[in-house]
């Protein structure tokens, strides 16, 4: 056994860059072309792969083959078998020339022959090691299946250890943001709470704390808003709201949701960490900087300047007069605003608006 390769795969466990490199090397020792690496939930696939098929598992994410392929993935969770699998121990030969995954997508593309393992993780996803090797370079053979196979509780150890390692950078990150006196809590892509800090869970007034890790707003507005941001994390195109007022018992707003979608290099394979909700208090009345305005509620400049001018006293004339625009244009800017905001009346804007502290105000370090 190669140590080196063992010792990789323990180091990809706090560093998770480094899983591509392990693909790499598992598929020289399967003579394949690449590896890919992707842990499946009902809702989310999260995956890494070699460079060299990248481009090949970037177009089976984005065309659609990560449903049709599902049927394979059901048949190797079905066998619960603890080692690697080739095609003959998955299909048989008549099934193989019939499946789309392998006749439409793979063998186009010069592939066509794998060899694969799936293992279930504690954080409820699947993990699946796909090796695949050239079309005409034939079947994966036994020897080289059993040198995957002595690899495998490392691997298994390995990802179990990246998720545990995952979890613990989101419990990190809640804590961190309470000591700047924040209510904070990180979600994963299946909508689970993964860590929440103390102040968070002091908000009873304004989140109900679910079964399986779940949570909601106790503002039914506010939840609604809440289920629209999450499912639009990843598609900036749809203009999602993502700050906007909870109210508590009092039927005020005195508490504004932020949805920071987590993006990039923060995401893990292992762990889908899909977005950040923090809670600001509204403190003392004031008129907030435009800017400030604009950005927590995602508004357009223009519709920036109608909030804030709303806050100081103008009214929808003096805002049209100063801006040299119709009071038509005003109004239009005024409904994007309410829609924005969540925001049902005029009145409640000003509320709200008049009412943003700083952050970080309001709550104990």
């Amino acid at each position: 056994m190669d140590q080196d390769l063992v010792d990789r795969i323990y180091a990809s466990s706090f560093a998770p860059e480094l899983w591509p490199r392990v693909m790499d090397e598992l598929s020289r020792m399967a003579d394949a072309r690449g590896g890919v690496l992707f842990a499946a939930n009902p809702k989310a696939i999260n995956w890494t792969s070699s460079d060299c098929v990248r481009e090949h598992m970037a177009a089976y994410a984005t065309e659609g083959w990560i449903e049709r392929g599902r049927d394979r993935r059901a048949r190797l969770m079905r066998l619960r078998y603890a080692g690697f699998m080739v095609e003959s121990d998955i299909y048989t030969p008549q099934e193989l020339e019939t499946d789309p995954t392998y006749q439409q997508f793979l063998r186009p593309r010069g592939l066509g022959w794998t060899v694969s393992t799936v293992m279930s993780l504690p954080t409820g996803d699947d993990l699946f090691i796909c090796l695949n090797r050239d079309f005409d370079r034939g079947p994966v053979e036994p020897a080289f299946v059993r040198r995957l196979d002595e690899l495998r509780p490392h691997l298994a150890r390995g990802a179990l250890m990246s998720a545990r390692m995952q979890l613990e950078r989101a419990r990190v990150a809640s804590e961190t943001l309470a000591l700047i006196g924040l209510p904070a809590l990180v979600i994963g892509e299946k909508g689970r709470v993964l860590a929440t800090n103390h102040l968070m869970e002091a908000l009873t007034e304004h989140v109900r704390w679910r079964a399986q890790d779940a949570f909601s707003l106790r503002d039914d507005a506010a939840d609604q808003l809440l289920a629209g941001a999450m499912t639009t994390l990843h598609d900036d195109r749809s203009a999602p709201t993502r700050s906007f007022p909870v109210r508590g018992a009092e039927e005020r707003a005195p508490m504004i949701v932020h949805v920071v979608p987590i993006r990039g290099a923060a995401r893990d394979i292992f762990v889908g960490c899909a977005a950040v909700v923090v809670m600001t208090p509204v403190g003392t009345p004031q008129a907030p900087p435009v800017e400030l305005v604009q950005s927590l509620f995602d508004l357009t400049p223009a519709e920036a300047r109608v909030a804030r001018s709303l806050v100081v006293g103008k009214s929808l004339e003096e805002i049209a007069a100063d801006g040299a625009v119709s009071r038509n244009t005003v109004r239009t800017h005024m409904r994007n605003v309410m829609e924005k905001t969540g925001c049902n009346r005029q009145a409640e804007v000003v509320s709200l608006l008049g009412g943003l502290s700083p952050l970080g105000a309001g709550f104990p370090a």
